[in-house]
This record gives structure tokens, sequence and C-alpha cells, in this order.
């Protein structure tokens, strides 16, 4: 099975950082379809997913137990804000995280991406460094 490949102009609206623009749009690399370990390519071929999604989906692309558990949290909610408020299935995975580390991590911070993550961490390491009186300790190193 192929797919259409968009028209060159259609292209033109999307930049991709990390591609060579130019080239790409030349000569489109589009991948439409994803299951298990494997991207469809437009053009039908199969293409081994080495990098898991670039590693947001290590378990592997359209799994149905995973497809269902979306699905089902979408259809109840599928945001809940973390400012003062919040939601149960935050607190039991937390439960559960914490349980798995046998009492060596007390608690656990979500956050979205890899970006939020570090930029947290460094904001809990500077408000922890405050809060033991040390607060000209501000210097970070990377």
């Amino acid at each position: 099975m192929t797919t259409p490949i968009p028209a060159a102009a259609d292209l033109e609206a999307l930049w991709m950082p990390f591609t060579a623009n130019r080239q790409f749009k030349a000569d489109p690399r589009l991948l439409v379809a994803a299951e298990g370990m494997h991207y469809t390519s437009h053009d039908g071929r199969r293409v081994l997913d080495a990098v898991a999604g670039l590693w947001c989906v290590n378990a592997g692309h359209g799994r149905r137990r995973i497809v269902e558990a979306v699905q089902r949290q979408v259809a109840e909610m599928d945001y809940a804000p973390p400012f003062q408020m919040g939601h149960p299935a935050a607190f039991e995975l937390a439960g559960r995280l914490t349980a798995l580390t046998q009492g060596k991590m007390g608690q656990v911070f979500f956050t979205n991406s890899g970006s939020e993550s570090v930029d947290t961490a460094l904001k809990i390491a500077i408000a922890y460094h405050r809060l033991r009186g040390e607060g000209t300790r501000t210097r970070l190193i990377g």
C-alpha cells in the first residue's frame, strides 16, 4: 500500500529542525503508520524503529493494551492540572513508584519532557540549599 506524497507547496509550512529541509522536501521520506517495532513508509516499506520513536515508545508502536489504557483514561479525563489539584491515578502511580524503591525514594515529581525534568531538578537543588541556609549556592555545573 502506498500513500501519496503531499505536493511541494504543502511541505513548505513545516520547518523540520535537525533535518536538511531543502533535500528532504525534494525527496520526502514520510512515515505513515507504525506497529510493534516497525514504521511503514509512504511507499509501503517496513522500517525498523531502532530508536523507539526517539525514545518515547520503548514498548513499541500500537500495542493494544497501551492503546486501550490511553483510550480509557482520555475518555475519563484527558488532563488534570497539577496546580492546587490532582487526579487519583497520579497518586496511585507515585505510590507504586516509591514502593519499587523500597523506601529509598519517598516522593516523585512528574514532568512532561527531559528539558522540563532538568529545569525542575535544578530548581529543586537550589531550593534545597536555600532551606539549609546555604542560599548562596547557586552555581550550576553541567
